[in-house]
């Protein structure tokens, strides 16, 4: 008996000892959520004006999502063409800063190169100078290399400012891996090449994830490069597309912020469809 009530005393500690992290910890998630909430208002009302302030809607309309779906409106009439440029330009480049960030990070790392060190320093002075600050020598580049209005011109300049944290990401956590690994391959007469996509690959798995998804974001959420170098309705963006609608004198919101609720779905689902390969990737370190 006494040892029940001892142990009931423990619980009672423990949860009073937690209640300021709740707290605190549900403030946070409030305060973080309440503009993605209010954006969701504003798109279910019917001119942008209706709920704001509100708390809750009086009647759910989700009209604004339909003319997303549908294009019925004229900012948005090439709507999942530019959403399927984003796509395309955030993918190739979450691909190409996994690529080079791995391959470089794998040279460094497990080739052990004499005076590595020199390209990892050397790569975040890149993060020295704002990215706006390169925006126009950016243009001029793209310009001379014929890559003017191209989503590989974007691409380009979100590649060049992601590998950076990619290198060093990458290289601090293939540290963690035994190089007997490496030379046991070598032994049995594995290849560099082999090397890296049998062993290396696999157990970067949980660091490839996070630095692909800081990529995706990266790209995804970009909008100078994206207005710069991006000039025909054929190559624009959602983010570029969303900007017209500041250009309308009776803006509708509405549509704009429903536009906008839409266009962040996609990194959402691959966020969590790439999470369970992170969590995969921490189990793959046994030597076998």
């Amino acid at each position: 008996m006494a040892l029940t009530s001892g142990r009931r005393r423990v619980r009672r500690r423990r949860a009073v000892g937690r209640l300021p992290a709740v707290i605190l910890g549900v403030g946070l998630l409030i305060w973080t959520l309440l503009p993605i909430y209010n954006m969701l208002l504003i798109a279910l009302s019917d001119d942008g004006d209706e709920y704001t302030g509100a708390i809750w809607p009086d009647d759910w309309n989700w009209h604004s999502f339909q003319v997303v779906w549908t294009q019925d409106y004229w900012y948005l009439e090439h709507f999942w063409h530019q959403l399927g440029n984003s796509l395309y330009m955030s993918v190739a480049t979450m691909l190409l800063t996994v690529l080079i960030g791995s391959l470089a990070s794998f040279a460094l790392g497990r080739m052990r190169l004499r005076n590595g060190w020199i390209v990892t320093d050397f790569a975040l002075l890149t993060y020295v100078l704002p990215t706006a600050f390169l925006a126009i020598p950016f243009v001029h580049l793209m310009h001379v290399y014929g890559l003017t209005d191209s989503l590989w011109s974007v691409i380009a300049a979100e590649v060049t400012f992601a590998t950076p944290y990619a290198i060093l990401i990458l290289h601090q956590y293939g540290k963690l891996i035994p190089m007997e690994l490496d030379e046991a391959a070598r032994i049995d007469g594995a290849s560099p090449v082999q090397v890296y996509l049998r062993i290396y690959l696999p157990l970067m798995a949980p660091a490839l994830v996070a630095v692909g998804v800081y990529a995706l974001l990266l790209a995804w959420n970009e909008y100078l490069y994206q207005y710069l170098l991006i000039s025909s309705p054929r190559n624009t963006t959602v983010a570029v597309a969303i900007d017209q609608f500041f250009d309308s004198d009776e803006a509708p919101w509405n549509y704009m912020m429903a536009t906008a609720m839409v266009y962040s779905l996609p990194p959402i689902a691959i966020y969590f469809v790439l999470r369970r390969f992170m969590v995969a990737g921490l189990t793959m370190g046994g030597v076998k």
